[in-house]
């Protein structure tokens, strides 16, 4: 098997005397979709924040392509290809569509902060953008404001953004919540399309859309993996249905 893009073996943080991680050890693989349940409070979005340097774990190592990141700012992982989605949608809402996505391609580049008069003025910026558009389905609205997008297009554009810094693991944070079934099964769809481009680390409520795109899960309760299988090995698990669901329930 192919080395892992993401290797996170024993990783810990503690808040106080909660431990919100506790030895957590996860791999993503090239070419994967590694979702990651559990309930409220589990620590899925804590976890995430330590991978992408955001939060700093008091134990353990996190691997990007075999390389440790550890002390590693968020913005060197990104150059070194991740990118994450948050469950509140983090754009600019006064910015055209096409704009949001041009800066986030300037910043790969490297121009940093000249971006905020050239966005407009350079056509292969523009040419490139709305090719991340089209592939999450929005260059019809790339004119338009982001605040006049509906909450299923602009959790769209947020995953274009993530997809202009040309990222090698996505980390989705609840990319389907609020949404209604029609943009949710649109959302599978467009992430489907894009397994053959990047590995993902779906962290995920809705039960029928991990069940419809992971290869593997992972279960995190109260900071810790209790189990990690293919979806029929954790639909079928007994611990995870009564961890997760309380007794005598069942994942559908």
């Amino acid at each position: 098997m192919s080395q892992p893009i993401l290797n996170v073996r024993g990783l810990v943080k503690r808040f106080g005397g909660l431990l919100a991680t506790d030895h957590v050890d996860i791999t993503v693989n090239p070419g994967e979709i590694h979702a990651l349940i559990g309930p409220n409070g589990a620590g899925k979005t804590t976890l995430i924040s330590q991978l992408m340097g955001e939060l700093k774990p008091n134990e353990g190592t996190v691997e990007i392509d075999g390389r440790s990141v550890d002390g590693l700012p968020t913005a060197k992982r990104v150059g070194l290809g991740l990118a994450r989605t948050f469950q509140i949608t983090c754009l600019l809402p006064d910015y055209t569509v096409r704009d949001n996505v041009a800066i986030a391609v300037q910043i790969r580049q490297g121009h940093s902060f000249r971006f905020w008069s050239a966005v407009r003025r350079e056509k292969a910026l523009a040419e490139e953008a709305t090719h991340f558009l089209a592939t999450v389905g929005l260059e019809g609205r790339a004119d338009d404001l982001v605040a006049n997008l509906s909450h299923g297009e602009q959790k769209q554009l947020e995953l274009a953004v993530a997809l202009a810094t040309k990222p090698r693991l996505l980390l989705l944070d609840e990319p389907m919540a609020g949404l209604g079934h029609v943009e949710s099964q649109q959302m599978i769809e467009i992430l489907r399309e894009l397994k053959s481009q990047v590995a993902m680390l779906l962290v995920e409520h809705d039960m029928e859309a991990v069940f419809a795109l992971a290869d593997r899960v992972s279960v995190l309760v109260y900071g810790r993996v209790i189990a990690t299988g293919s979806v029929d090995e954790i639909r079928d698990n007994p611990e995870v249905r009564t961890a997760y669901l309380g007794e005598g329930d069942e994942l559908c």
